[in-house]
């Protein structure tokens, strides 16, 4: 009996199917097969980097000009016909062809309609390997400032905040049970932080990749008498990169990118993640405002963080990008391989996650309220100043730590034994514990009073955030 045929059944083969390009050159008499145009091209994601491939062929161009390679009217024509298409990209008006298969393939196209002849001259001494690694440079470069402005306003975000919470008390947690006391303030300040140790790693990638690799062609470099110092100091690089080889099949920049962006999305995550505890009724710490709260089709009392949710989930995609491409470059010999052109989706992706993750938080953070009642209350659950009478016996009885830690938890179990706080507990109570306490101790079981003991260097005291968020004005922004 016959197997019955499935949807899945191998297609007839379309091998016939040709359809010319002209840029290839005299080595190939027909086309690639259909098949092999929809796996080549790269189009329809590449011409993000229209604008930076302009960029680099004015400056290659210019070059050309100044080192008498191609005549002063080839490279006048070159930049003109550039210029149109810069305005024709600008309004719509280009018409990206996928049989051109990328970006600079589809520029040089309409530049040799514009122009003719002329056009042809461009890629004198120059490669696509060099070129697309020069735009994503470029491109990179440029992701990045968008993403140092986006951790500068978060980070300003955060900080206004903070500024107006110095003295809002709410419980700080370890294991996310009640631990001690902290400021509000202080707890958005760990965040500052946290973006600005991003903003340094961002800025380390960029001051790395800011070599340009133009010129070195191919793979080898080139025989014509080309200035690299010329092209790489108009495009904004600090120097041409050293090595042929390594300046066409280098993509760390474009790892450093993703493992930046990865951390940056860790710490979103984390505040992403705190932010939908905070605005849950169990906690009814904050509320956000309604242009970043969502309703339910079905349950009408319902404000939903979907904001701070998809936050949350975009960061394990910006994760997925990095591992992507770790995967995809691990087993490439030296030097340009066409696996490469896998290497812009993933880092295109992840900007574009990374990118409107900052500003979604940043409007949440900028734009929600504090129940700073409902954060006090539950600063002072769990016996959250207990480590304050320990410390309390040791300063005034001399007791060692260890002993204090012990007395304490009696005091604890003894308190919970009777369904109420440590401060509830009479003195004959405590003295039932440890005979030399005396009334003074309740002076450090009030949770405004644990907050103000924390005067330690980065420590949770109102006058430390006070001055800890004018040291972050000072510093990040």
């Amino acid at each position: 009996m016959s197997a019955k045929k499935t949807s899945h059944s191998k297609p007839k083969s379309k091998a016939k199917s040709f359809r010319p390009n002209t840029m290839w050159g005299g080595r190939f008499k027909a086309g690639p097969a259909m098949i092999m145009e929809e796996i080549n091209a790269s189009i329809d994601f590449d011409r993000r980097l229209a604008q930076e491939d302009i960029t680099g062929s004015r400056a290659h161009c210019n070059m050309l000009v100044a080192k008498k390679i191609i005549s002063k009217k080839d490279g006048a024509a070159i930049l003109s016909g550039l210029k149109k298409i810069e305005r024709e990209i600008a309004e719509g008006k280009f018409k990206f062809r996928r049989e051109f298969e990328d970006i600079h393939m589809n520029i040089e196209a309409r530049l040799a309609k514009l122009i003719g002849e002329a056009a042809g001259r461009l890629h004198t001494a120059r490669s696509r390997n060099d070129q697309v690694a020069t735009d994503f440079r470029l491109w990179v470069r440029g992701a990045i400032d968008d993403i140092e402005d986006g951790l500068y306003a978060l980070q300003a975000a955060l900080i206004d905040q903070a500024e107006r919470h110095t003295q809002t008390v709410m419980p700080g947690l370890t294991h996310l049970q009640s631990a001690q006391p902290v400021t509000f303030g202080h707890h958005l300040l760990a965040y500052v932080e946290m973006f600005g140790r991003d903003r340094g790693r961002f800025a380390d990638g960029r001051a790395r990749l800011n070599e340009c690799p133009l010129g070195a062609a191919a793979l080898a470099g080139t025989s014509f008498p080309i200035d690299r110092k010329k092209t790489a100091r108009e495009l904004g690089f600090d120097q041409p990169m050293t090595n042929s080889l390594d300046a066409v099949s280098d993509r760390d920049f474009a790892l450093e990118f993703l493992s930046s962006a990865a951390l940056a999305g860790v710490h979103l995550s984390r505040l992403a993640d705190e932010i939908v505890l905070w605005c849950s009724p169990q906690f009814a710490f904050i509320t956000l405002s309604d242009g970043f709260s969502t309703g339910s089709s079905i349950m009408p009392q319902k404000r939903n963080p979907d904001a701070a949710e998809l936050i949350r989930a975009k960061s394990g995609r910006i994760f997925g990008d990095l591992s992507g491409l770790l995967a995809t470059l691990k087993g490439l010999p030296l030097a340009y391989a066409k696996d490469m052109q896998e290497d812009k989706e993933p880092v295109f992706d992840g900007f574009d996650s990374l990118n409107l993750s900052l500003a979604a938080m940043t409007g949440m953070i900028a734009t929600l309220t504090v129940n700073a009642a409902a954060m006090k209350a539950a600063a002072g659950a769990g016996h959250a100043t207990a480590t304050d009478l320990a410390d309390w016996l040791v300063r005034h009885l001399d007791m060692p730590f260890r002993q204090a830690h012990h007395v304490t938890g009696a005091l604890v179990a003894l308190a919970d034994k009777k369904g109420g706080a440590l401060s509830e507990l009479s003195l004959a109570e405590m003295r039932s514990v440890e005979p030399r306490i005396t009334n003074v101790v309740r002076r450090v079981l009030s949770v405004e009073k644990s907050v103000a003991s924390r005067k330690s260097f980065g420590g949770t005291a109102p006058a430390n955030v006070e001055r800890a968020c004018l040291e972050a004005r000072r510093r990040f922004l």
